[in-house]
């Protein structure tokens, strides 16, 4: 039984919540100026160079990419030998948020209550996905994920008879209704099976895969680079105003289901899709 002690796991995660607020992915960096040399649009471009030196800014002078910090989701990954000492690790990460969002004078997004509306004023609790694996690991994804996109994000209880068309049909649809809400180009998480909040999670987590990255099976990789260039043909383009440069990848998930059942979802990224990774 290898033993972590929580001060290391609140230490990383205050790290974690700075580093991916200030620094956009190499992949998402490289895709934005890879799309930039394609665009067509003229103002696509200009808008995607000012994306891009705000991105530049951020990294440099270590400031928020995006005034919207976002909601700390973290997906962990927790080997079954290994055992926090000091505390729960639920609390550790909420520790890690509440510092990292205090010393990096992050805007603190979160209600207490959804309804009567207070702020808690540490951007806690973080929303956390345990995955319990063999082995004696730990391994935080943490992504800070903005309310616009997050408002765009959709899950359908299609019929199986609707099958691969039919999920086709609802991820262009939520796309095309996002239109400019969730500042493109976007990221697209597909979560494709489970049940009803299976897919959801499926989606999000979707939207962590590094740009280039296909699914391993060659059915689903097809299905996301038709999809991809679907959506980038629809014109809602950089910003939503125009071109070509809609959506800068699109990853999709998929896990088994019932019989009487195709349940999807799409959860959409912006173009600041923060994210970082760490493994204790």
């Amino acid at each position: 039984m290898r033993e972590i002690d929580l001060s290391k796991v609140t230490t990383a995660v205050r790290q974690l919540c700075l580093d991916a607020a200030y620094r956009l992915p190499e992949d998402v960096e490289r895709a934005l100026r890879d799309f930039r040399a394609e665009e067509p649009s003229p103002v696509g471009r200009d808008v995607l160079d000012v994306i891009i030196k705000n991105a530049e800014i951020a990294r440099e002078e270590e400031v928020a990419i995006c005034q919207d910090t976002g909601y700390a989701v973290a997906f962990v990954t927790v080997g079954q030998e290994v055992r926090i000492t000091g505390g729960g690790l639920t609390e550790a990460i909420a520790e890690g948020v509440r510092r990292g969002y205090a010393d990096g004078y992050l805007r603190k997004s979160i209600v207490a209550d959804p309804l009567r509306r207070k702020n808690t004023g540490d951007n806690t609790p973080p929303v956390i996905h345990y995955d319990v694996v063999p082995g004696d690991t730990l391994v935080i994804h943490f992504e800070p994920k903005g309310g616009g996109c997050e408002n765009m994000s959709r899950v359908a209880m299609l019929k199986p008879a609707d099958g691969v068309e039919g999920v086709r049909r609802f991820v262009l649809k939520t796309v095309d209704e996002a239109g400019p809400n969730p500042c493109p180009p976007t990221i697209i998480g597909v979560g494709i099976g489970g049940d009803f909040e299976k897919c959801a999670i499926l989606a999000k987590k979707a939207t962590l895969r590094a740009v280039g990255d296909y699914n391993p099976d060659p059915y689903y990789a097809e299905l996301e680079k038709e999809w991809l260039e679907e959506i980038n043909r629809l014109g809602i383009g950089p910003q939503g105003l125009g071109g070509r440069t809609t959506s800068l990848w699109l990853a999709i998930e998929a896990y088994p289901c019932h019989i009487a059942s195709l349940p999807a979802a799409v959860n959409v990224q912006c173009h600041a899709a923060r994210h970082k990774s760490v493994e204790l």
